[in-house]
């Protein structure tokens, strides 16, 4: 058992140094790829699992309205705030490079404050399956990644 992890290790890691010849977009997905075919891993578990953030917080350490604006989230609303449910433009480009569209953002609302406030999740792809949300308390000065269940 181990020695046949030991080879895959090795598989990746030579899949990874060939990867970093070529441009660096085609070494993160050689690597990625080869990283998960080798250790067995769907491709669907994997991405969820990891976050393409330095920073991450889990689902119970956010606070209760971030926990319920990820309810909403999952249930399709409805939502509180009219522009709930807009396309997030990425622009601070801090979350990873999608197509225009991708990622949508929600108002996690502020005692206190009559307005919408800085707090936002942002979530990517499938917004009811919430595996790629992304949480910030600055108005997208930075962004946590926000571990799920």
């Amino acid at each position: 058992m181990v020695t046949s992890f030991v080879n895959k290790l090795a598989i990746a890691f030579a899949s990874a140094t060939f990867g970093k010849r070529c441009s660096q977009g085609l070494a993160w997905g050689l690597t990625t790829v080869a990283v998960v075919a080798a250790l067995g891993v769907p491709a669907t578990a994997s991405a969820r699992s990891s976050c393409p953030l330095a920073e991450s917080i889990s689902e119970r350490d956010l606070p209760k309205q971030g926990r319920d604006t990820l309810a909403l989230i999952r249930s399709g609303g409805p939502f509180p705030h009219d522009r709930d449910g807009i396309t997030f433009q990425n622009r601070e480009r801090i979350l990873p490079r999608q197509a225009r569209g991708y990622y949508k953002e929600y108002t996690v609302r502020t005692p206190g404050v009559k307005h919408r406030g800085a707090r936002r999740i942002v979530c990517g792809g499938d917004q009811r399956a919430a595996n790629e949300c992304f949480y910030t308390a600055d108005h997208y000065k930075s962004f946590q990644c926000i571990a799920t269940k």
